[in-house]
C-alpha cells in the first residue's frame, strides 16, 4: 500500500494583498512553483488560480513569465507541472546538507521500515520538506516528497523544531495545551503527532541543530509504528548526531 503525503490540503494560496505592492508578483509567483510541487497530478489553469486565490488570467499571466524561464510546464493536455529549468535552480540548494543527510535517512528508513526526512524551519513558522528517503521494502510506504510544508506547530517535524526554539521565536499566541505538550516532548526529549498533518499518519521526530543553518527536525512517517516511539527516536537521535558530526558541527 502507498500513502501520499506529499499534497498540501485546503488552500495556502489566499490573496496577498497584505504583501507589499512591489512584491506581490514575485510571491504569487513562488506560490505557483509550491502548489505544483505539492500537487500530486498535474493541475489546470483553473485548478491552480483556484488554489492560488486570483483570477484565471491573474495565474495564466504569471505562467507565462515561469514558463519562458523553463520553470513550467505543459502535458499534452495543457496541464501544468514543474519544468526542467527547476532541476539547475534546485541542485545547489542545500546541497552539503542534503548529501550529507541522505545515507543516514536511507539507513533509518531500511532499518525501520519507514520512511525518514529532514524537515527545515522556513518563514519563521513553517516545517519544509527538504530531503526524505523511502525504505526499499515495506508493507506500506509514505510517500513525503522534498517541498511539503505545513506550521511547526503541527507535526511530529514541526514540533520537534518548536523544541530547539526559544520561547521567544514561538509563533505568536501559541495555545497552552501546546506549550504545555512542547514541555512534555522537552522531558522525553522527542517530538510525537498523530493525524495531525495527514490523515491516519503518525511520526516521530528530533531536533537537529547545525552551525550555518536553520533549525531542522529528523523524523519518521508511518500508519503504523511496530517499535516504541522512545527507541525510534533514539535511533533518530543517532541519526542527527552522525550528520552533525558530519557536517562538522
Amino acid at each position: 500500500m502507498a500513502v501520499d503525503a506529499g499534497t498540501q490540503t485546503g488552500s495556502q494560496a489566499g490573496s496577498q494583498a497584505g504583501s507589499p505592492a512591489g512584491s506581490q508578483t514575485l510571491s504569487r509567483g513562488i506560490r505557483v512553483l509550491e502548489i505544483l510541487a505539492a500537487a500530486d497530478r498535474n493541475l489546470s489553469i483553473d485548478e491552480l488560480a483556484s488554489e492560488l486565490g486570483v483570477h484565471r488570467s491573474v495565474a495564466y499571466r504569471l505562467l507565462r513569465t515561469l514558463e519562458d524561464h523553463g520553470l513550467v510546464t505543459r502535458d499534452a493536455g495543457g496541464r501544468l507541472a514543474l519544468g526542467t529549468g527547476l532541476a539547475a535552480l534546485a541542485s545547489g540548494v542545500a546541497r552539503d546538507l542534503q548529501h550529507l543527510a541522505l545515507p543516514e535517512l536511507n539507513e533509518v528508513a531500511n532499518e525501520l521500515g519507514m520512511t525518514c526526512l529532514l524537515a527545515v524551519l522556513v518563514d519563521h513558522d513553517e516545517a519544509v520538506t527538504l530531503v526524505s528517503a523511502s525504505p526499499r521494502q515495506s508493507v506500506a510506504v509514505v510517500s513525503y516528497r522534498p517541498g511539503h510544508r505545513h506550521p511547526i506547530t503541527r507535526g511530529g517535524p514541526g514540533k520537534a523544531i518548536l523544541l530547539s526554539l526559544p520561547e521567544s521565536a514561538w509563533p505568536a499566541e501559541l495555545p497552552a495545551e501546546l506549550r504545555n505538550e512542547i514541555d512534555e516532548s522537552r522531558a522525553r526529549g522527542y517530538a510525537r503527532s498523530h493525524d495531525e498533518v495527514v490523515p491516519s499518519l503518525s511520526s516521530v521526530a528530533v531536533p537537529l541543530t547545525l552551525p550555518g543553518q536553520p533549525p531542522a527536525s529528523i523524523a519518521v512517517i508511518h500508519v503504523a509504528f511496530a517499535r516504541p516511539e522512545a527507541e525510534i527516536a533514539e535511533r533518530l537521535r543517532l541519526a542527527a548526531e552522525a550528520i552533525t558530526r558530519a557536517y562538522g558541527g
